[in-house]
């Protein structure tokens, strides 16, 4: 019969099988009971312990026990008895790395009227906290980057006019906040001139991909495989595909390969298999030289990292990291960094790597979503039409009291960046659209922030006439692909007679702000007041619009467990 708490079978007495009960019978019997005493009750683990970010190893295997009577009190035949719990498998260690921030202050404008940051298009941190979500789980707080939320999203943006000398349009509107209505949310909108894939420049693309042993399981190189394979479908024959390995050593699998040969790239992308330890700088050294090999001279030159981050072999020091990709970024390759992983995903360094490459972070939960960021957006991820785009924005202290930006911490910018060539910031790619939020305090509504004591006393710089009915001054600065010399664009935003309503602006302008406001909510911000997921959800939903590949409807249901999830 089968046991209620192994459902293994057991043998039943010896005097009823005595005339067959041969000591062979009795040693085969005996190690099939000691077996089954290893296999833990179907579904306890899962009872027993909270949901975890890796899946856990299975439990090892027994080895064979002769069948002495002392061997029927170990350990594991106790836990047989009434009351005992099932062997719970060891959880493995997180060592996920996230790099930490604090969510942007208000500022008085009469103090620091200055905001300037660089444009983020990087969407890695939302489908990261969506693999948290459908897993149970609210993400870490500085896993959750408001921007890349809110840039997660297509958004119907005017692009340039044809003719435009500039590559990308820039907006600017303003509306009352969700869970302030005395203070105004200004969004700006950034679109790209979009390309047709059949225009792009020829690419020379690497693919560097760790298959170290930590890469083994079925979300980090079997889905990477699976996501290059996508991505070499929308390879063409001017294009060149390099596949570089890296784990205890490094080695070219595949040279510079005539793009439309998918059935040669595939096979070599389908021979990968992970173990060893992981020598991610030599990986990154092998795959520049690959790079410089097949260089495209006026084409796109880029590396594509595919990994969990989990660095253990040479150079692990992420200082010395960015010194070798910000050096090759110079020369004229760029470096776009494909996360898998859970619960030892450094993501602060897959991050950072992009960031200083000229490239874009992207992490990969499902298949899906590498076939968002490789064939829907395959141009966006690939072109870059604009580069070391920058944003400032000044506050007219006649008509804003105080300000925040919402989002970009670790894109910000010292005044005296904004007008130096030299710093590097980020880069737009065809068709992107790029949203930042400000949430302002108009003149004539309290402020959040206290005035100085010790400041010169007297009013503020008086405010020419001609410009009393602005808001703010926006500018941004960008480079053409290949330039060392940015070019400036300059508005500004004209002052409303009143708050215009949420509800009376467009879809696009509500759903970034739902998006937003979620994201703060994720963050546990205390600078949104009561306003929660439900709240996000109303908004969203009103607000859904175009939803042609359906994000915006999976981001209802994420708002929705979201809200029934508590956190720790």
């Amino acid at each position: 019969m089968k046991t209620p708490s192994t459902g293994c079978l057991q043998p039943t007495s010896a005097p009823r099988f005595a005339p067959f009960f041969t000591p062979l019978a009795a040693l085969l019997a005996s190690s099939v009971l000691l077996a089954c005493t290893h296999i833990p009750e179907q579904g306890a683990a899962e009872r027993r312990t909270p949901v975890a970010v890796a899946p856990a190893p299975p439990p090892s295997p027994v080895s064979p026990i002769s069948p002495r009577p002392e061997m029927h009190a170990s350990p594991a035949l106790k836990m047989l008895a009434p009351g005992a719990q099932a062997y719970i498998p060891p959880q493995p260690a997180n060592t996920a790395k996230y790099q930490e921030f604090a969510d942007n202050p208000w500022k008085r404008v009469a103090e620091e009227p200055l905001s300037t940051f660089s444009a983020d298009v990087d969407t890695g941190s939302y489908a990261n906290v969506r693999r948290f979500i459908n897993r149970g789980q609210l993400p870490p707080r500085d896993a959750v980057r408001a921007e890349e939320m809110v840039n997660y999203f297509g958004y119907d943006y005017a692009g340039p006019k044809a003719g435009d000398s500039q590559p990308f349009s820039i907006h600017a509107q303003l509306a009352a906040a969700p869970w302030k209505h005395e203070h105004g949310l200004l969004r700006i909108a950034i679109k790209g001139k979009d390309l047709a894939k059949e225009s792009l420049p020829a690419a020379n693309l690497v693919f560097l991909v760790d298959v170290s042993g930590s890469m083994s399981p079925t979300d980090r190189l079997p889905l990477v495989k699976s996501a290059l394979k996508l991505l070499v479908a929308q390879m063409r024959a001017v294009d060149r595909v390099s596949l570089v390995t890296y784990a205890s050593g490094t080695n070219v699998v595949l040279p510079a390969t005539a793009g439309n040969e998918k059935e040669k790239i595939n096979n070599a992308i389908e021979m990968l298999v992970a173990s060893g330890s992981t020598a991610g700088e030599a990986g990154i050294r092998l795959a520049y030289a690959q790079a410089r090999e097949a260089h495209i001279k006026g084409g796109i030159n880029r590396v594509l990292l595919a990994t969990d981050g989990d660095l253990n072999v040479g150079v692990t020091d992420p200082k010395q990291l960015k010194t070798l990709v910000e050096t090759e970024r110079q020369s004229g390759t760029g470096f776009s960094t494909l996360g898998v992983g859970d619960s030892n995903y450094n993501e602060a360094l897959m991050k950072q790597l992009a960031d200083i490459g000229d490239g874009s972070y992207h992490y990969l939960d499902t298949l899906q979503e590498a076939h968002k960021v490789l064939v829907n957006e395959f141009t966006s991820t690939l072109a870059v039409i604009a580069q070391d785009v920058k944003l400032q924005v000044e506050f007219n202290p006649a008509n804003v009291n105080e300000y925040r930006l919402i989002g970009y911490e670790l894109r910000a910018l010292t005044r005296e960046q904004f007008n130096d060539d030299k710093v590097d910031a980020g880069d737009v790619g065809a068709g992107h659209a790029v949203t930042a939020l400000y949430e302002v305090i108009p003149k004539g509504v309290t402020g959040k922030v206290d005035a100085l004591r010790y400041q010169k006393k007297g009013k503020p710089a008086a405010t020419p006439a001609a410009n009393a009915d602005e808001l703010a001054w926006i500018k941004v600065r960008y480079k053409d692909p290949g330039s060392s010399t940015s070019k400036l664009i300059a508005f500004a935003v004209k002052q409303p007679a009143s708050l215009p309503a949420l509800d009376k602006v467009d879809s696009d302008f509500r759903f970034a702000t739902a998006v937003a406001g979620w994201a703060q909510w994720l963050r546990g911000s205390t600078l949104i007041g009561n306003f929660n997921a439900s709240d996000a959800l109303v908004i969203a939903r009103d607000a859904r619009g175009n939803d042609r590949y359906g994000h915006r409807a999976e981001f209802l249901r994420l708002v929705e467990l979201s809200a029934t999830l508590k956190r720790q």
